[in-house]
């Protein structure tokens, strides 16, 4: 119970932007799992089913699950997390509730840091539940080893995947309430446009489907994430991947402490030529940074 309220106080600390929070701790060997889709598909039903699945396999679960964020309090809107309540006096499982605050790409700006003190304390797997804003939603494959795209029947969801770049970015796609007559619809559609792509030497993201609500289809699911896990390791592309999320990690911390030190005057001043056409905003950006 102390190491829980020590990675709960840690989760608060990184939140709040102390750059301090993370100095003590050393990198564990924890799998990160992205869980993104639309609004509706499911994917809070379908994370508390994985997590089932994975702690019968004897593995501890750190769950982030990034909400809306409330525009009174700005904490996370959705935070009482019913749907994973299961697993509430689970001591292998950790569960917190992460506000956007208005970030981007379905994440919180702070997820990077998150998953590095869950990791840290042993943790061996972490999944990143998205905000579920659609489109936008493709941040989570730089933060994540293994990226599941959930969709459901009747929603357009195929359409959206291949409009949205999601084909690029989903390692596997879940169809989810697989019991709806239109779900073999939207299997078809899925496999057809991944037929269209060239996966020579690279990973071709299967589709499963699953009923979230009786787990239908989740061992399969945690089946082929462990596949991919196999496959990242043989190939290299996890090495490859985790340099990427690292690198992103130090330069949205840099552009940060870049931003925080940016004197608001001075910007005002140059905002205001560049609206009034007497600067242009590259020379402006020049002008800022010392460029």
């Amino acid at each position: 119970m102390d190491s829980v309220r020590t990675l709960a106080r840690i989760l608060s600390r990184i939140e709040d932007g102390d750059r301090d929070a993370l100095k003590d701790l050393k990198p564990g060997t924890a799998r990160v799992i992205g869980l993104t889709g639309a609004p509706g598909v499911g994917k809070s039903t379908v994370t508390g089913a994985l997590t089932s699945q994975l702690r019968k396999a004897g593995q501890r679960v750190g769950v982030l699950a990034i909400d809306p964020s409330s525009p009174f309090s700005g904490g996370a809107l959705l935070g009482d997390r019913v749907r994973m309540q299961q697993h509430a006096t689970d001591d292998g499982v950790f569960i917190r509730s992460m506000a956007s605050r208005g970030h981007l790409g379905g994440l919180a700006a702070v997820t990077p840091q998150a998953v590095r003190a869950l990791d840290a304390h042993g943790f061996d797997v972490i999944l990143i539940e998205t905000v579920g804003v659609g489109q936008a939603e493709v941040e989570v494959a730089a933060q994540a080893d293994s990226v599941l795209v959930l969709t459901a029947p009747g929603l357009g969801d195929a359409i959206q995947a291949a409009k949205a770049g999601i084909l690029e970015t989903a390692d596997l796609f879940v169809v989810n309430k697989a019991d709806k007559p239109e779900a073999q619809q939207t299997v078809r559609d899925l496999r057809n446009m991944l037929a269209l792509g060239r996966w020579d030497g690279r990973w071709k993201p299967p589709v499963i489907t699953t009923v979230g609500t009786d787990s239908t289809g989740i061992e399969e699911v945690a089946g082929k994430l462990s596949d991919h896990w196999n496959w990242l390791n043989e190939s290299g592309e996890l090495s490859r991947r985790r340099l990427n999320r690292a690198r992103s990690e130090i330069l949205a911390m840099a552009k940060g402490i870049l931003e925080n030190r940016i004197p608001g005057e001075r910007l005002d001043e140059l905002a205001r030529s560049v609206a009034d056409g007497s600067l242009d905003p590259f020379t402006a950006a020049g002008e800022l940074t010392g460029a």
